[in-house]
C-alpha cells in the first residue's frame, strides 16, 4: 500500500467524523442560527474538508465543499442568517460530500455522478441572499426607504450632498 493511499484513507476516516458532528451541528444551527460558536465549527469543518481534498485532487469534492464553504462563511461573519431554503441546500452538500466519500472509498474515484444542480442552488442562495441584504430597498419610485442610503438624487430623504 503506498503513503497515498494511506493518506486518502485518513482523509475518508476523519471526513466520515467531522461529517457525523457536522449533522449534529446543523440540527443545532437550525435550533439557534445566531450561534456563533457553532458556524465557525461548521464552517471549520467544510473548510478542511474542502483543502483536503484539493491537495489530493478530488475537484468534485472541493467544488462542492467550496460553495458550502462560501455560504457558511457569510453566516459566520453575520451577513446571512440561516433560511429553511439554506439549510435544505447545505444539508444537500453534505448528503453529496458523504456520497462522493463513499464513492471514493469504493472506487478510489469520485465518481461520475452530477452535482452541477446543487452547486447552482448554492451559488443561487448565495448571489440571492447578498442581492437581499446587500441592495437598499426602495420604495416609491425607486427612492431609497433607508434614510442613511437615500442621499442622492431623487431622495426623499436629507443627510447627503444633494438635499
Amino acid at each position: 500500500m503506498s503513503e497515498l493511499d494511506d493518506v486518502v484513507k485518513e482523509f475518508l476516516v476523519e471526513s466520515y467524523e467531522n461529517l457525523d458532528a457536522l449533522d449534529r451541528a446543523l440540527v443545532e444551527l437550525e435550533q439557534a442560527p445566531d450561534d456563533k460558536e457553532n458556524l465557525a465549527s461548521i464552517f471549520r469543518t467544510i473548510h478542511t474538508i474542502k483543502g483536503t481534498c484539493g491537495f489530493l485532487g478530488f475537484s468534485k469534492l472541493e467544488s462542492i465543499s467550496h460553495v458550502g464553504e462560501s455560504l457558511l462563511s457569510r453566516m459566520r461573519d453575520g451577513k446571512l442568517r440561516l433560511t429553511a431554503e439554506i439549510a435544505t441546500g447545505l444539508l444537500a452538500m453534505v448528503d453529496a460530500v458523504r456520497n462522493i466519500l463513499t464513492t471514493i472509498e469504493q472506487t478510489a474515484a469520485e465518481g461520475d455522478h452530477d452535482y452541477t444542480a446543487l452547486v447552482a442552488t448554492l451559488n443561487r442562495l448565495n448571489r440571492a441572499m447578498r442581492q437581499t441584504r446587500d441592495r437598499p430597498r426602495r420604495g416609491v419610485r425607486g427612492r431609497s426607504v433607508l434614510p442613511w442610503l437615500g442621499s442622492g438624487p431623487g431622495s426623499t430623504c436629507g443627510g447627503g450632498p444633494h438635499s
